[in-house]
């Protein structure tokens, strides 16, 4: 404020937020678009671990390196083998999607983190991390990772259909987008279905696919599922606009978070970024790719969304364009507006 004296100290940076993907196959596109819009909108440093097949690394290296210094100095990252500490390790890599089973290893490979927000590649963020981040804050005493729940309705959802082993609640959780405190995973007891005492989470994951993996589909997720039904306390569930994905809206909209406030990070699974069945989801992942990095927001990114949007109105999912726009608009509102602050106070125009 004007008159008063400035500090002589400077404060102090703010904490990583940690964000872990793994990429494998065809997926540095993906992943390279997951995390340019994570640095688009997100407000303190993020620290990068990307797990990847050895020859994606090279790349990875030179396209971030690409990217402008006003948004390198945002972020650090790691890159890491893809490498499983307990069972068969061509077993794991070829559980569902390629080396999707990494993600269960992440306790124990990244010892010096205490929390972590993994996503799959193909995640858009419409929002800060900042905003999910917080999420840690509400853990109470018991819970060790959130994740938001498969389907809405229970008739129409796949594991209250169709699976044939344990899963979490009434409708299973979907685990592309898993908050985690990896201190507690490290250090707590999972009960389970194979000894009476608990086991740590190494301890239990090679024995626990050994015991259902003729009953599981979807892989690391099946597994997720069935730790949490032996273990419920230990999840905290956050609502379906933190985990938006096509099954939300090609049924009727019915996501009832989004509606209320937009979608916060949107899921692009089955594909759809890359065919022409939910040109919404399509549109989104364009936009971002296309959009300069220095650009101007709306001019380079929220117009052309909107004229792209146009186009979907007659889909299933273009019906409701405010689920999507919503969030991203009041994103972007918000980062002009912490720019401009931070323009004025440098030049003391009070």
């Amino acid at each position: 404020k004007p008159g008063e004296q400035k500090s002589s100290k400077e404060p102090l940076p703010s904490p990583c937020m940690h964000l872990a993907v793994v990429a494998c196959g065809d997926r540095l596109e993906e992943t390279l678009i997951m995390l340019k819009s994570a640095l688009l909108f997100s407000n303190r440093r993020l620290c990068f671990h990307i797990f990847a097949e050895d020859s994606l690394k090279p790349e990875f290296e030179k396209k971030l390196k690409e990217w402008p210094s006003s948004y390198t100095k945002k972020f650090e990252h790691n890159i890491y083998p893809i490498t499983f500490s307990v069972g068969n390790a061509q077993e794991w890599k070829k559980l569902f999607k390629p080396c999707a089973a990494q993600r269960l290893f992440l306790p124990v490979i990244l010892k010096d983190v205490d929390s972590l927000l993994y996503v799959d590649t193909d995640v858009l963020f419409l929002r800060p991390i900042d905003d999910i981040w917080h999420i840690l804050k509400e853990f109470n005493s018991t819970q060790l990772a959130a994740m938001a729940p498969e389907h809405e309705i229970p008739k129409i959802g796949w594991y209250s259909r169709f699976a044939r082993h344990p899963y979490y609640g009434t409708t299973g959780v979907n685990s592309g987008v898993m908050l985690m405190n990896l201190t507690r995973i490290r250090s707590t007891h999972f009960k389970n279905s194979m000894i009476p005492s608990g086991l740590t989470w190494e301890e239990m994951l090679y024995p626990l696919y050994q015991k259902y993996k003729n009953y599981i589909t979807w892989g690391d997720q099946d597994l997720l599922n069935i730790i949490f039904y032996f273990n419920p306390e230990c999840l905290y569930v956050f609502p379906c606009q933190w985990n938006y994905r096509p099954d939300h809206c090609m049924y009727g909209s019915n996501c009832k978070g989004a509606e209320e406030e937009g979608v916060s990070i949107l899921h692009g699974n089955r594909g759809v970024y890359h065919d022409d069945k939910q040109p919404t989801f399509k549109a989104l992942y364009e936009v971002i790719r296309d959009f300069p990095f220095e650009d101007n927001l709306f001019q380079s990114l929220y117009y052309p969304l909107q004229s792209k949007f146009l186009d979907t109105v007659h889909t299933l999912c273009g019906r409701i364009p405010q689920v999507f726009l919503k969030q991203i608009e009041k994103t972007m509102k918000k980062v002009y507006e912490n720019r401009v602050i931070v323009y004025l106070g440098a030049n003391h125009r009070y």
